[in-house]
């Protein structure tokens, strides 16, 4: 590794990627620093009928849905005992962590009082809450995402014995994130029902909680292909041998999978359709756009995957993936924004701000360069050489 490492120190810091996040990072401090001594209302739209806006329908429904990787990738390999998946483990676990703590990152500015997130948790709880509920799992969550990647950090700080304590705990610590992650992925979804009249009838369901938890696992195996894809020709010279054989492997398992479950979500959403009698709605302004959704976002990766399977075309499940991914993205946008407050006149109808659009490529963008700065230092896409055969 040591040449790899060298050729990138020596790598000029002045790349286009470096140069656009360099500037949407300034860009983002300075809405910052507008919105922690002007409020809100110095860089939102938001206001009594939107109270919710672009940092809840995209930074945390989106984020949460797209960190599903870590969970269904970890269960996957220890929990099926699907071993080939044990090289995609690392990569998923940690833009898990990042997407789940950038979420809670995200939302200190989507709250008033961000100082007070904890006062739910330790101070007085709220039981009878989904808020209390998904709040309580995501950060005990994210403690076990952060547990699951620190053997990838104390292996780089040469700290075997603590390490060994951590890896024994790997089956114990897959079991509660698949559990603490059905509760909250759900619950997300469970927290639009208590508004079935500002909800299009076409979004929203009883099911939602189910259509929630479906979605997230369809979002984090396709995530997990995106990213790998995303990673795969700049971080190729850090993936070892192990990681590179099994590459192809992971990307056609996942995507049978991807497909199943897909398919699988496509028949609960027409169930739900059907249970509500909602057909009617098809034929409106509204229904045009779920149909997009529904057909373009859902039947059609559900088929490409299908397909690239079928054809061992992993280019085909690449693009699969996605249209996967954005589709979450649409799914999360509809509920929260598009189909939500449908009925007020459009003048009052919200869009975000480019306070509120910065602020979220701020996010994203520090996402990223966290993940680069970690995977190009830590064993994340290699076994380091002082741990062979010891996962």
């Amino acid at each position: 590794m040591s040449v790899e490492t060298t050729a990138v120190a020596k790598k000029s810091l002045f790349t286009p990627f470096n140069l656009i996040a360099t500037v949407i990072l300034i860009a983002g401090l300075v809405v910052t620093v507008m919105r922690f001594t002007g409020g809100l209302g110095a860089v939102t739209n938001l206001d009594q009928n939107n109270p919710w806006g672009i940092w809840i329908g995209f930074d945390l429904l989106c984020g949460v849905a797209l960190a599903a990787g870590g969970y269904t990738t970890s269960a996957a390999c220890y929990l099926f005992g699907l071993k080939k998946y044990h090289a995609g483990v690392r990569p998923a676990i940690l833009t898990a962590f990042l997407g789940y703590a950038l979420v809670v990152f995200a939302l200190g500015y989507d709250v008033g009082r961000p100082w007070r997130l904890p006062y739910p948790i330790f101070v007085q709880q709220g039981t009878t809450s989904l808020l209390f509920e998904v709040g309580l799992c995501v950060m005990l969550y994210l403690t076990v995402l952060f547990i699951e990647f620190t053997p990838a950090l104390f292996e780089w700080l040469g700290m075997r014995k603590i390490r060994n304590i951590v890896v024994k705990m790997t089956l114990a610590l897959t079991i509660l994130g698949v559990v603490l992650s059905t509760l909250h992925q759900s619950s997300l979804g469970a927290l639009f029902t208590i508004a079935p009249s500002k909800l299009h009838p076409l979004w929203y369901s009883q099911y939602l909680p189910v259509f929630f938890f479906v979605s997230s696992i369809c979002a984090g195996m396709s995530m997990v292909i995106f990213e790998g894809t995303l990673s795969h020709k700049p971080m190729h010279h850090l993936m070892d041998k192990e990681y590179l054989d099994n590459h192809d492997g992971l990307i056609l398992g996942f995507g049978k999978a991807a497909s199943l479950v897909l398919f699988g979500y496509f028949a609960i959403k027409l169930i739900g359709l059907a249970y509500d009698n909602n057909w009617h709605y098809l034929t409106t302004g509204f229904g045009a756009w779920y149909l997009v959704e529904m057909l373009g976002f859902v039947a059609l990766p559900s088929f490409l995957y299908a397909v690239g399977v079928r054809d061992r075309n992993l280019t085909v499940i690449r693009w699969a993936a996605g249209l996967t991914v954005l589709g979450i993205v649409v799914n999360r946008f509809n509920i929260s924004l598009v189909a939500f407050n449908y009925q007020l006149p459009a003048a009052q109808r919200y869009f975000p701000s480019w306070g509120e659009i910065t602020i979220s490529l701020f996010v994203v963008t520090l996402g990223v360069v966290v993940f680069r700065f970690i995977s190009t230092r830590m064993p994340i896409f290699y076994e380091h050489p002082d741990y062979k055969g010891e996962h």
